[in-house]
């Protein structure tokens, strides 16, 4: 069965991609923890981490890595945290969000109501940040796609 997210990869469902490459996409979940909290998600569909390749899972890590690193930079966070839970759809996908305390890390922290252009700003801001850093080439050309330009 096609999931929520194969849904969202193929454009059926709108998204707020940061991130595309052959293996991977990252977009902005919409009940962040904290802004700047996204998910990356393998393009294929694998139900949960313990059924990913080793290949596959480790270029997560490395998106998971490089998208980390620009959320510190952005909201200047000391930490970037990774999560992965994958209860709420059963398609793998890893939590990846800027943090200042573990204590705020809980889902019960997750924020569903936030406007659209709330949403909206923090996908840009972190895209921008990936553009700095030296990952341009891996954000996608416009938010809403997850096709590299």
């Amino acid at each position: 069965m096609t999931t929520l997210f194969t849904r969202i990869i193929a454009g059926e469902i709108p998204g707020r991609f940061v991130w595309a490459d052959d293996v991977a996409v990252a977009f902005a979940t919409i009940a962040p923890i904290t802004d700047g909290h996204v998910l990356v998600v393998p393009r294929a569909e694998i139900d949960q981490l313990t059924d990913a390749p080793d290949d596959v899972l480790a270029h997560l890590v490395v998106v998971a890595k490089a998208i980390g690193r620009a959320q510190q930079a952005a909201w200047d966070a000391p930490r970037a945290a990774l999560l992965v839970a994958g209860f709420e759809v059963a398609h793998l996908h890893l939590h990846v969000l800027p943090a200042w305390d573990e204590a705020s890390l809980s889902f019960a922290n997750a924020r569903p109501d936030l406007p659209a252009e709330q949403l909206d700003a923090a996908a840009e801001r972190l895209r921008a940040a990936l553009v700095a850093q030296g990952d341009g080439a891996h954000v996608p050309a416009s938010l809403g796609s997850p096709d590299l330009g």
